[in-house]
């Protein structure tokens, strides 16, 4: 039993590890505000250390073998009852899950909790599916096996914690690892909901293991430990940068998804409508979407006409308390978070960009950002180049095909991109010269979870969905019998 319990909205909610099936706490506690109201403090979140990063791998060093040796029909039964539990406390995580980040409740309800078990559910299914790949060469029968890597860490970001716990865990679950899950330390207490949820389903002690604290503290320590096999991230490029020296001092796989600039693309032959419907969407969840295409470029002819109809359903976002249902944009997730988005604004302006609509602090002494549309100086500004992961688009214009791709292939980015056009031809051709992991046309964040999903250049690196996440979490034997060889 945990020491303590914090409440949220009447749920209790520990605010303690979970290692080897068990709570630990730790000496010293991390504050977690919600950003609903910054004078709302939920819980005083043990904050972790080296000690409690070697007490979690080591639990799941333990737990390996006996997860490892069960079938992947065997594991599905853990992870299916999971999902169910999931679906069961929908209500729950969707409050909490609010309070810690903001995500709008209605959304949580409707779609993103459930997307959590489904998670769960698709990887527990897509690995009994697997069928080894079998030849015959040079007198050999050839198999490939998938066999368990071993512990596996992962750490997440804060902008949609739910999504990207069970995203990452699922599939190193499914594939027969222990699971050390790092949180955000700015929105922790979904993943411990989800511990609790994991004991319920009757996972055995050290298969899955949540550790919080400050990234550079355990974080650090969990990454740099030899007995981890897999390491998966989703976060900054800068982060990355650390943790993949770490993971490659000692030769660990590691995969990371590390957030976009993605161009939206709008051609002359486009239906502008739905285009400008959908741009204004990205400000959804005050734009901290890595997947948003925030840099809007629209074909010179149609640019006054798009931007009247982007400006009208800009104009119908409400900011507001992420619990009420008339609300469609949150605030941001933290006071520092603010600070950042507001001082790319701000060197936007000193820069000589023009701001076409909002540019500052909605209520002050909270943290809403109002919409805010830049008009770039030029194409090499900050606020174009760089990742503001807020409520900020640019709105650039071009004068053909050509340059539409050149300006979306000019960033250090590359893990989405969207485009808007009449024509199936144009779609194939723009959509296949855009540098990305994920270019979507006439539609956005429309998601097949067994298709691959990553970035390029500095958007990250590997890929994670469907069997790619199942082989990553995999070491691959080929397996060779002489066809000769007889019982």
């Amino acid at each position: 039993m945990p020491s303590t319990r914090a409440e949220v909205s009447d749920i209790a909610i520990s605010p303690d590890h979970y290692i080897g099936g068990k709570r630990v706490s730790s000496t010293t506690t991390f504050e977690v505000r919600s950003p609903l109201d910054w004078d709302w403090k939920l819980a005083d979140v043990a904050r972790g250390d080296a000690l409690t990063a070697d007490q979690a791998v080591t639990a799941a060093v333990d737990a390996f073998p006996g997860w490892s040796a069960k079938t992947p029909d065997e594991r599905a039964t853990y992870l299916h009852r999971l999902a169910d539990l999931i679906d069961e406390n929908t209500d729950d995580i969707a409050i909490v899950e609010c309070a810690d980040m903001a995500m709008l409740l209605e959304s949580l309800q409707a779609r993103v909790v459930h997307r959590g078990a489904e998670n769960f559910r698709n990887y527990a299914d897509l690995s009994t599916q697997y069928e080894p790949r079998t030849w015959s060469s040079k007198g050999t029968r050839n198999t490939v096996h998938r066999m368990p890597a071993g512990p596996a860490v992962i750490i997440t970001p804060w902008n949609a914690p739910w999504i990207l716990n069970s995203w990452k865990m699922a599939p190193a679950l499914a594939a027969g690892n222990p699971v050390i899950l790092k949180p955000a330390e700015w929105s922790p207490l979904s993943a411990s909901l989800l511990a609790d949820l994991a004991e319920e389903a009757g996972f055995p002690p050290g298969v899955l293991n949540v550790v919080q604290g400050i990234g550079e503290e355990v974080g650090a320590a969990l990454v740099s430990d030899r007995r981890v096999r897999r390491i998966s991230f989703t976060g900054s490029p800068e982060a990355a940068r650390h943790i993949g020296v770490a993971a490659a001092r000692n030769i660990v796989p590691f995969t990371a998804e590390l957030g976009g600039k993605g161009p939206l693309i709008v051609f002359a032959d486009s239906d502008l409508d739905a285009a400008a419907k959908k741009a204004a969407l990205q400000f959804d969840d005050a734009g901290q979407v890595c997947l948003a295409g925030t840099r809007l470029l629209v074909e010179d002819s149609i640019s006054a006409e798009f931007l009247d109809l982007f400006n009208t359903y800009t104009d119908k976002h409400v900011l507001g308390d992420s619990r009420n249902p008339s609300t469609t944009i949150s605030p941001l997730i933290h006071p520092d978070h603010l600070k950042r988005v507001h001082g790319f604004v701000e060197r936007a302006r000193e820069n000589g960009d023009e701001v076409l609509r909002g540019g500052d602090v909605h209520k002050e002494g909270a943290l809403w950002y109002e919409p805010t549309l830049i008009a770039p100086k030029d194409n090499y500004s900050e606020v174009v180049q760089r990742e503001v992961f807020g409520p900020v688009l640019t709105f650039q214009t071009f004068k053909d095909e050509q340059e539409a791709i050149a300006l979306a292939n000019s960033t250090e980015y590359g893990l989405s991109g969207i485009v808007y056009t009449g024509s199936e031809d144009r779609a194939n051709r723009v959509g296949q010269a855009i540098r990305a992991g994920t270019v979507w046309v006439n539609t956005w964040l429309v998601r097949d979870l067994t298709a691959p999903f990553g970035g390029c250049r500095i958007s990250g690196i590997g890929r994670e969905g469907g069997d790619y996440a199942l082989d990553f979490h995999s070491d691959l034997q080929t397996l060779q019998i002489s066809e000769g060889t007889t019982d």
